[in-house]
């Protein structure tokens, strides 16, 4: 993978993938105009949860739900600490407005933490909930109604394993809502119940909903080095999965384009949209264990429904002066509390890291919001090998060195057949240059001669490029697994290296891969080739060594190893090629 021909072809490879990728982000989709109503029968009337914009609709069978004004009164704020978050919750709405990931600093060995749930202006992101009224219903307590809390402080004792955190709303018909949080020590799971009791004379009927807003994350991409900075590249927006319809996602620029299809599951034969309004995302999922979420560069928050319900999930994009805000929705299906009766809802928040060995345990797909696109189906295994291999080495830095050593001891065939290939081409070399000088311009007699000579030698010449291409979904597989793993943040290798996804500070990496690749050349072929080319070839190893020093010292430490160990590769088996050693294979 290191001779320069396989290498260059790589390397445009995976730069026309990342072009690609930011065109289809940035002009993929241009936003559509407006599409005309859509006319249903036998509609009811549009829904909104208060504070928004139209963003929901009922559909035929459904209850409607009416909108209430917002209210003035402001909220106090409680403060829980657990061993590894720091969560905000707002008494009004009982929304959860701020958490701090304790175990993830912003810098390494500084005290700030992530914060990833945040109310400001700049880095708006809020896990909201609420209940809304059927039509004719007492009024319930939605995600602007104001709460009362018993305390606004709350840490773990001594020994003390679990918090419950208990809001409570009285609704003058009679109606009062508990919503209680529960933290648990080492989760970032926050449980939630909405206990519903009546106490009226007349029953309630409505919808629990759970959603999350958020502004888009701002991201450095000025210069090279923000060029370089995996953070652009890794996908951020709202995402839902069920196991139905499996796992989706809707990147914020998307929110407005193609109307009705892009990312919407069809509705089941037979149902239909009551309403439709060309910037709405709605769809009826029926699914007994889904989840919505929002998804960033290693963190994102979920709210994960009780999996018993049928979900109905809706994303939309709503206009704020401080800046447009993105939302997506599960909404519960309706429930009934008769007079006397009490209810109970619950769900859960997620607000942490991708730790891909932990999440599917707490829900299905839950994995997933570690993004690998296209090369998931590979991604994943090399991820689950190199978590394996960090409990071996309690290093990760020692992992992904012994993770390329597996995938070259995997591919050492193909790598074999490569380098023999080249090394044929490589001892043919003075023969193809008098060739070249025989025939001079004649190229189909060059081409003949030189065809011949390759049939008479056993010498493929696509032979050194065939093995390389198989190689390379690995190579990308293994390029996402390094920048979308959270367990490789601001982690340790050796030395000068105490942060695997920050730039190597003293470039030692990229100068030994740059190394490498001056000395591979001295391996590989060059008659025949283009001098403008044969330039390019020589000048590579000093482009791609300025390239690295601003790439994650994890990727380049994966391409420096890989590197070395193809040299020394390609160089025993060249050797043993030109000594006339066919019969006994090299050893990689």
């Amino acid at each position: 993978m290191t001779s320069p021909r396989p290498f260059l072809l790589l390397a445009l490879l995976l730069l026309g993938y990342l072009l690609w990728e930011q065109w289809r982000t940035d002009y993929g989709q241009p936003s559509p105009p407006p599409a005309p109503a859509v006319a249903v029968e036998d509609t009811v009337p549009a829904a909104t949860v208060p504070g928004d914009t139209p963003v929901a609709a009922t559909a035929p069978g459904d209850v409607p739900v009416t909108a209430q004004p917002e209210p003035a009164a402001a909220g106090q704020r409680i403060v829980v600490t657990t061993d590894v978050l720091r969560v905000e919750i707002d008494t009004r709405g009982g929304s959860v407005v701020v958490a701090d990931l304790l175990a993830y600093p912003k810098q390494p060995k500084q005290p700030e933490p992530v914060r990833l749930l945040d109310d400001s202006t700049t880095g708006y992101f809020v896990a909201n909930s609420g209940l809304v009224s059927a039509q004719g219903a007492p009024a319930a307590p939605d995600h602007n109604a104001v709460f009362s809390a018993a305390a606004t402080d709350y840490a773990f004792a001594a020994g003390q394993e679990r918090i419950e955190v208990p809001l409570t709303w009285q609704g003058e018909s009679g109606l009062t809502v508990s919503k209680v949080y529960t933290f648990e020590r080492g989760s970032y799971v926050i449980g939630q119940r909405q206990e519903i009791r009546n106490a009226g004379a007349a029953p309630w009927t409505g919808n629990a909903y759970r959603e999350l807003r958020r502004v888009p994350l701002v991201v450095d991409t000025r210069g090279l080095k923000g060029y370089t900075n995996p953070e652009q590249y890794s996908f951020t927006g709202a995402a839902w999965y069920s196991p139905q319809h499996k796992f989706q996602k809707f990147a914020f620029d998307k929110f407005k384009n193609d109307p009705v299809n892009i990312g919407v599951v069809p509705l089941p034969e037979g149902e239909r949209w009551a309403w439709r309004d060309w910037w709405l995302k709605r769809v009826k999922v029926p699914a007994d264990a889904g989840w919505i979420a929002q998804v960033q560069h290693y963190f994102f928050a979920a709210w994960i429904p009780s999996g018993n319900e049928a979900s109905e999930f809706s994303r939309a994009e709503l206009p704020n002066p401080a800046g447009t805000r993105y939302l997506i929705r599960a909404v519960a299906p309706s429930t009934t509390v008769a007079p006397g009766e009490t209810r109970v809802l619950d769900a859960r928040l997620y607000v942490g890291p991708k730790l891909q060995s932990t999440l599917d345990d707490i829900a299905p797909g839950l994995s997933l919001t570690a993004n690998y696109g296209i090369f998931t189906f590979i991604s994943a295994p090399l991820h689950w090998v190199l978590d394996k291999l960090h409990a071996l080495t309690g290093n990760w830095g020692f992992a992904i060195i012994l993770l390329v050593l597996l995938i070259k001891a995997g591919f050492y065939k193909l790598s074999e057949a490569q380098y023999r290939s080249m090394a044929r081409m490589r001892k043919v070399a003075p023969r193809m240059q008098a060739l070249k000088e025989r025939y001079g311009d004649d190229r189909q007699k060059l081409n003949q001669a030189m065809l011949e000579m390759y049939q008479k030698e056993k010498i493929n010449p696509l032979g050194g490029c065939l093995p390389m291409l198989i190689q390379i979904p690995v190579f990308f597989a293994l390029y996402w697994v390094l920048i979308e793993s959270v367990e490789l943040r601001q982690a340790p290798f050796i030395g000068w290296i105490q942060n695997l996804s920050a730039p190597d500070p003293y470039f030692v990496l990229p100068i030994l891969n740059a190394a490498a690749m001056l000395l591979t050349q001295h391996l590989t072929p060059m008659t025949g080739m283009d001098p403008t080319q044969a330039k390019i070839m020589k000048f590579m190893p000093v482009a791609f060594s300025v390239l690295f020093a601003f790439f994650p010292a994890g990727l380049v430490l994966y391409w420096a190893t890989n590197a070395i160990l193809s040299l020394i590769q390609q160089y025993i088996i060249t050797k043993r090629v030109e000594a006339g050693e066919t019969a006994k294979p090299a050893k990689g």
